[in-house]
């Protein structure tokens, strides 16, 4: 029987740099029935002619303009056929040998639809990765959070989540998913534009009753913020919005308001905190959130599935607060939170 047909595809925008660093690692991966592929959003730094004149063997698939994150990969995967999309970052360095034990365990049982490699951080490659880490949870207010990393504080690799598992969220800095299921959903939501979406797809996969998976027997290298810099208060505004977003995508009607009001009450929280701190334009970025949030209501409402099973039954979720365990009871380390489904 042959492997199933598997597609890398890297969204990049203005990222030749990046591409100079680490396509060449991705053009060693080791799997026979393998597809590369670089969909470019229209970038103006000469990505595209880099791509052409030193990597012919990637096949390159362009936007006629920047789309984002989320709508970008949506045209892009429009035009790829393959069994299986691995959506992989730019600012991702891979070993010859990650992707076959995703592939295996995700064949492995039907229910799976979507999974990570464990995800590590580039520049020292003995510590967990921000945005992805030993995979992603949410907490009862559907705060994201990793295994390997609480908030700011990331561990380092001792083996500690060398158990393959269920989780709720997949990182988008190496994504695996089935084609039928990404067919199913229709693919990542474009109003979310960046961040998040990922946690969004999962959510929607979830709710129609299929797994989402950590495979430690693979692994990765992310940099991070090699788009959208940390401290940018559009990133801060992206993440606030969306998190409010899919929330009210997501939870089941009787949950949803009173969550969202919970959520909106600790952002607050957080916007004292940017303006006592003197960082106004983050807590101006929270106020653009939480306004096009609500002026979106009714939009965004529309997208709501027809099932949204009960939140609180998921696995993958802290069924406490992962703010309140951090600032308040001192946790630092997810082997220490307890109170999961």
């Amino acid at each position: 029987m042959s492997e199933p047909k598997v597609a890398v595809v890297i969204l990049n925008w203005n990222g030749k740099q990046l591409l100079k660093d680490f396509l060449p690692s991705v053009i060693k991966s080791r799997y026979n029935n393998l597809q590369l592929i670089v969909g470019d959003n229209a970038s103006t730094d000469g990505s595209v002619d880099y791509i052409k004149n030193n990597f012919p063997e990637i096949q390159i698939i362009e936007n006629d303009r920047n789309y984002g994150f989320a709508e970008g990969y949506n045209r892009i995967l429009k035009q790829v056929t393959a069994d299986y999309y691995v959506l992989l970052n730019s600012d991702v360095e891979v070993p010859e040998n990650w992707i076959e034990p995703v592939i295996k365990a995700m064949e492995a049982d039907p229910a799976i639809a979507a999974a990570q490699p464990k995800i590590k951080w580039q520049k020292d490659k003995t510590q967990f990765e921000y945005a992805g880490a030993a995979g992603g949870f949410l907490d009862i207010n559907a705060f994201p959070f990793c295994r390997g990393r609480i908030f700011d504080q990331i561990e380092p690799d001792l083996g500690q989540y060398n158990q393959f598992r269920e989780i709720f969220w997949a990182s988008g800095a190496a994504f695996f998913i089935k084609t039928k299921q990404w067919d199913e959903t229709g693919g990542l939501d474009p109003d979310l534009f960046a961040h998040m979406e990922e946690i969004d797809l999962c959510w929607r996969l979830k709710n129609l009753g299929y797994k989402i998976v950590y495979c430690p027997d693979a692994e990765v290298y992310h940099v991070g913020g090699g788009t959208l810099d940390a401290n940018n208060p559009y990133k801060v505004f992206l993440n606030f919005r969306n998190n409010l977003m899919i929330m009210q995508k997501n939870l089941p009607a009787g949950e949803a308001v009173l969550s969202i009001f919970i959520r909106m009450s600790i952002d607050f929280i957080a916007w004292l905190q940017f303006l006592f701190k003197g960082k106004t334009k983050f807590a101006f970025a929270i106020n653009k959130a939480h306004y096009q949030f609500l002026a979106n209501l009714s939009k965004t409402g529309k997208k709501r599935a027809e099932t949204q099973l009960s939140y609180s039954k998921h696995t993958g979720v802290y069924h406490s607060s992962v703010v309140w365990s951090y600032f308040i009871k001192g946790i630092r380390h997810f082997s220490q939170l307890k109170d999961f489904q």
